[in-house]
């Protein structure tokens, strides 16, 4: 079963967020971490990359950016240009996914993305590195 609060509005994979593997690994404390998080949308945090200043997403009226008529909005551009630069993740076309597919599907997709094909474990996408066996890789650059 696929845990639906781990489609953050944005369209980050919280599955594969290292504060999110830290605490769900108990591993905060041996990797150096002081605070883990349970998902965007168990916390409903005032996220510093969307949330904060989208009032849509704070009145709870859309439930992912791609429902509003801003998107891309200037602060889903420039976090998409980050994560695509850092992690090779373009959150934009993640988002187009979950309106092409749902949430539920996407996270399925997003779940095989992220398991590790060494030992099945969790991938951090972060780190580029399974949680489990210590196996570096991301998984969205293609060979």
């Amino acid at each position: 079963m696929v845990n639906n609060n781990l489609a953050a509005p944005c369209g980050i994979y919280c599955g594969a967020c290292r504060a999110f593997l830290l605490k769900k690994k108990d591993q905060l404390e041996k990797r150096g971490y002081k605070q883990g998080c349970d998902g965007c949308r168990i916390r409903f945090k005032k996220c510093a990359f969307i949330r904060r200043d989208c009032p849509a997403l704070l009145k709870k009226e859309i439930d992912f950016c791609y429902e509003c008529d801003k998107f891309p909005c200037q602060k889903l551009q420039k976090i998409d240009s980050q994560y695509q630069d850092r992690y090779s993740v373009n959150i934009i076309n993640n988002l187009k996914r979950v309106q092409e597919i749902g949430a539920e599907k996407w996270l399925h997709e997003q779940q095989k993305l992220y398991t590790c094909p060494e030992c099945g474990g969790e991938i951090c996408v972060h780190d580029a590195e399974c949680f489990d066996c210590g196996n570096r890789i991301n998984p969205n650059i293609k060979n």
